[in-house]
């Protein structure tokens, strides 16, 4: 009788304890989707993000739900090429408004020099996809944090990808 009642308040105690982070998570989300479109000039709802993580950096890719969007498809692949350039340059301003500056993986990212991080840009169907690579653990790190938390806090309109494991890796041994 008392493993039960231990067992049950410890149940309800853990529940009690999960509810405000559920919370603060949809509060924050909504947050960000509220700052979304001063940088992202394309519906956040009518896309959908897909943050794929890779030995050496990752794939982040945005496509229109209705791939048939014509005008969704064009804005998305617009925003990937500009903020294409942005990082090349080190500018992660986008993000940082959207997100905020401490945003995980966030300092890493704008902190690397020139060339650390190799950014390829590739239309695809409904959308477009930018790959990155590094040959620096730290910042593959770094990347996989920031999409981890892009992930959280796009909610329902963005989800992680299944890993890739490239053979031609270019990580650091």
């Amino acid at each position: 009788m008392l493993r039960k009642s231990l067992t049950a308040f410890a149940c309800a105690a853990a529940a009690a304890l999960s509810a405000p982070a559920g919370a603060a998570d949809v509060q924050r989300q909504a947050e960000v989707a509220q700052r979304g479109p001063d940088v992202m000039p394309f519906s956040l709802k009518a896309t959908q993000h897909v943050f794929t993580k890779t030995p050496d950096g990752g794939v982040q890719k945005v496509v229109a739900r209705n791939t048939a969007d014509s005008e969704q498809v064009k804005l998305v692949r617009g925003h990937l090429r500009d903020i294409q350039t942005q990082f090349l340059k080190g500018d992660f301003s986008g993000p940082t408004h959207i997100h905020g500056a401490g945003m995980p993986g966030l300092a890493e990212l704008r902190a690397a020099k020139p060339g650390q991080i190799a950014i390829e840009y590739k239309e695809v169907a409904g959308g477009a996809e930018l790959t990155y690579r590094t040959a620096e653990t730290k910042l593959a790190t770094a990347l996989h944090s920031w999409f981890d938390a892009q992930v959280s806090d796009h909610g329902p309109d963005a989800m992680a990808g299944q890993m890739h494991h490239d053979h031609g890796s270019m990580m650091k041994q």
